[in-house]
């Protein structure tokens, strides 16, 4: 079988990220698809800044267990776009576009 590469590609997780996904080493396509898995079962997509969970839209609302994650989050894309995620609190939330971002942030 041909070695993985690219995101299909193993990756280490630091320990807030495994200790969520009860892994230590994932692709970053499977990290991915398991944060939305858990964000969609707990409802946890909203269509404003800010707004209530409702299972829907663009805003991904940051419970106790992302929390975790997504404050480990203080990164700058190669366009220069800064992702700091330091400061957020729970019931606040996050663009679903810096998804890719928090991802970076929780592998090593």
């Amino acid at each position: 079988m041909a070695e993985a590469k690219g995101l299909s590609k193993p990756v280490k997780l630091k320990s807030d990220l495994a200790s969520f996904l009860g892994k230590t080493e994932l692709p970053r396509t499977e990290i991915t698809k398991k944060l939305w898995d858990y964000i969609k079962a707990n409802k946890l997509q909203t269509k404003s800044e800010n707004g209530k969970a409702e299972n829907a839209g663009k805003y991904i609302v940051a419970d106790a267990k992302l929390l975790t994650i997504f404050k480990n989050t203080n990164s700058k894309s190669k366009s220069g776009k800064v992702t700091n995620l330091t400061k957020l609190k729970e019931g606040q939330t996050i663009d679903m576009m810096q998804m890719a971002a928090v991802v970076g942030a929780n592998i090593e």
